[in-house]
């Protein structure tokens, strides 16, 4: 019989499962992910299972959360970004400042109109000069040109100048996006570039994991649509892996709960991710995903991400809140090194302070990054690699030391410690995998941190569960708001100013604890009537049977439901698109927009006709490019017609889309 083998990295835990042919888990592990040698977490999570049965695999499919924590939580690896024909404003408003220096975006002459001609000749010296001061300071290239969807030739100059040069990877806006709207192109292509470095990180252990276990199967990714593609695919393009995990989950969830009509949840230790699922088919989202304070034009399930997890941070800021930072909880830490625990007893003995419970960890490698620190900074990277190192014994007598960690924590090699609502559940006794007493002493301190810091709290002194029940409070009603928020933007109805006031207003009511002497309510809101919530992820079990009573709906929680994600991974099908727009400038004039040179007709029947020939060879050869077998294609018309007072319904523009579909070819790519 043969298997298939499905495996899901996550930020907290990577999973392994291998299902029959009949779509049954026969076999599953977990292992802790290492995000500075993913190898070690994936082949941890692959060896325990059976070697008859990974000798049958034929076939391997990947998710990951990786790119959905990334963006969440902004970071990400250096990249440049060119930009010809942009101008500030458009810049401003793209939101690309907010995730990259200033000095990384160049701003070009160039780009088209909206009739695909030039605007201006491409500056090519300017261009060379920035990729050249650039080069050894980023990991990737990212180019967005003006109406780049309508003429593709300044984009690809570029791509081959950067080439040329450095030799480094390049994302292209016309790669990933096919709808107009520069700004939000220009941010898709840095994001996709910024995750580049991920992805192949990813990709190269899983593949290097695959040969040591003589596993000879084609491996395919989780694209956030919830479709596969092969990883050559996957390396051009990660950002559509953006939500690859939230969608396997969803895929994973609906074929282990057997619900048609649900609320997917899965949780996990960085964000907690929902998905809105009805006859069976999840919906999707076309005009881009919006992951955490992000939209980027990547189709995918319409998933609602946000950065609230097992392992967020809970801090003061102005009240006590839950951070969308993910930390390593106190309970893992000491898990892994379990010397730590001398030295939060010792925390507990001194003085409150800003620093308890903070421990700086090693956490990825990125070879640009580390040729940028100074001396300072490398002399501590090399002393991490003894093990954590405690921030408060730095504090009075190696403030040098202190800065760099605290740089190389916001450049992303280095991840802090801290208390998080896996702490909570451990001290709960909810949750027992992790080191318990270590949690009962970060509980203290964070407790302690609270009230004589921050007037926070009115915990009785050494009462570590008071505080663990007032976080698990805010995790459940912080996943209940969410969900209320999905409901009400189902269908992408709300902005988002007014679905966050009407969210806030509602959960307050359908949230508020009645008491015993309250009036009966005028009128009472009904939440996800026929809509149970099907919860997965490792944390489900501790969290939603309350999300569940808060909001009055039923409750799933399959059985699996911790490897979601990775069963979810092998359950998807090959799925290539290709969009193709014809309009019409002028009265009798239709332009074909594809790829270098816009084609010109004088009959919009024929332009029509070219868009479809056109739409399904390319989306056929993507699909065959992406790992698909047994091809079939669909064609779609999208028009836009005006009303003209003298020349009635009025043609102004058609966007035609080929869909190529089949299952992973099984045979070696």
């Amino acid at each position: 019989m043969a298997y298939q083998l499905g495996i899901d990295t996550g930020g907290t835990y990577t999973d392994a499962v291998i299902v029959d042919g009949r779509q049954k888990v026969v076999a599953k592990n977990k292992s802790l992910t290492t995000p500075f040698d993913l190898t070690v977490g994936i082949g941890n999570a692959i060896s325990s299972l059976p070697s008859e049965l990974l000798a049958e695999v034929n076939l391997v499919a990947l998710s990951t959360t990786l790119s959905t924590n990334s963006v969440v939580e902004g970071r990400g690896a250096p990249v440049s970004v060119l930009l010809p024909g942009y101008d500030a404003g458009q810049i401003e408003k793209s939101g690309l400042y907010d995730i990259l220096d200033r000095d990384s975006i160049t701003l070009l002459a160039g780009g088209h109109n909206a009739t695909g001609n030039e605007q201006e000749p491409l500056d090519i010296g300017k261009a060379k000069a920035a990729i050249l001061s650039q080069k050894d300071r980023v990991s990737a290239f990212a180019v967005s040109a003006m109406f780049g969807t309508r003429n593709t030739s300044h984009e690809l100059i570029l791509r081959d100048l950067v080439l040329e040069l450095t030799g480094k990877p390049v994302a292209c806006g016309h790669e990933l996006a096919s709808s107009l709207g520069a700004p939000r192109r220009a941010l898709t292509a840095a994001l996709n570039a910024r995750m580049i470095l991920y992805i192949q990180s990813l990709i190269n252990s899983v593949e290097n994991i695959l040969k040591e276990k003589n596993i000879a199967a084609p491996l395919m990714i989780v694209k956030g649509d919830g479709s596969l593609v092969n990883a050559s695919t996957a390396l051009l393009q990660p950002v559509a892996t953006v939500l690859s995990g939230p969608a396997a989950s969803v895929i994973g969830a609906c074929a282990l709960s057997g619900k048609k009509d649900a609320i997917v949840v899965d949780i996990g230790g960085t964000t907690t991710d929902i998905a809105i699922v009805s006859n069976g088919q999840p919906e999707l989202c076309e005009d881009g995903a919006r992951i955490g304070d992000w939209q980027p034009m990547v189709e995918a399930i319409r998933v609602f991400s946000i950065g609230l997890g097992g392992d967020s941070e809970v801090r003061f800021k102005g009240e006590l809140s839950i951070s969308q930072r993910r930390v390593v909880p106190m309970s893992l830490l000491a898990h892994q090194y379990p010397e730590v625990v001398a030295k939060l007893e010792r925390q507990l003995e001194s003085s409150p302070s800003p620093r308890n419970n903070k421990f700086a960890i090693r956490h990825q490698q990125n070879d640009v990054l580390l040729r940028q620190l100074n001396d300072i900074e490398m002399a501590a990277w090399e002393r991490l690699e003894s093990g954590p190192i405690e921030l408060e014994s730095l504090a009075d007598n190696n403030r040098q030391l202190m800065r760099a960690l605290a740089r190389m924590e916001r450049l992303g090699l280095v991840i802090y410690s801290g208390f998080t609502p896996s702490d909570a559940t451990h001290v709960l006794g909810m949750s027992t995998h992790w080191n318990e007493h270590a949690a009962e002493l970060g509980a203290k301190l964070f407790a302690r941190q609270m009230r004589h810091l921050y007037g926070c709290g009115d915990w009785e002194i050494g009462d570590a569960i008071s505080p663990c029940k007032q976080v698990f409070q805010m995790v459940t009603r912080g996943i209940s708001q969410k969900l209320i928020e999905a409901g009400l933007n189902q269908h992408g109805k709300l902005v988002d100013s007014r679905s966050y006031q009407l969210t806030k207003l509602l959960a307050d009511i359908v949230l508020k604890e009645r008491e015993a002497d309250e009036a009966s309510p005028l009128f009472q809101i009904k939440f996800a009537e026929g809509y149970p919530i099907v919860a997965v992820g490792g944390p489900a079990a501790d969290y939603f049977p309350e999300v569940a009573r808060l909001l009055k709906v039923d409750l799933s929680l399959p059985e699996n439901a911790d490897t979601a994600n990775a069963i979810g991974a092998v359950m998807g099908a090959v799925v290539q698109m290709s969009h193709i727009t014809v309009t019409q400038p002028e009265f009798g004039i239709y332009y074909l927009f594809h790829k270098d040179k816009p084609i010109r007709f004088e009959s919009l029947e024929l332009a029509l006709e070219k868009a479809r020939e056109l739409a399904t060879g390319e989306a056929v050869a993507l699909a065959e490019s992406a790992g698909a077998s047994s091809i079939e294609t669909r064609i779609s018309q999208d028009a836009n017609h005006v009303k003209h007072d003298i020349d009635g319904e009025l043609f102004v523009s058609a966007t035609i889309t080929a869909v190529a579909s089949g299952r992973p070819n099984l045979l070696m790519q």
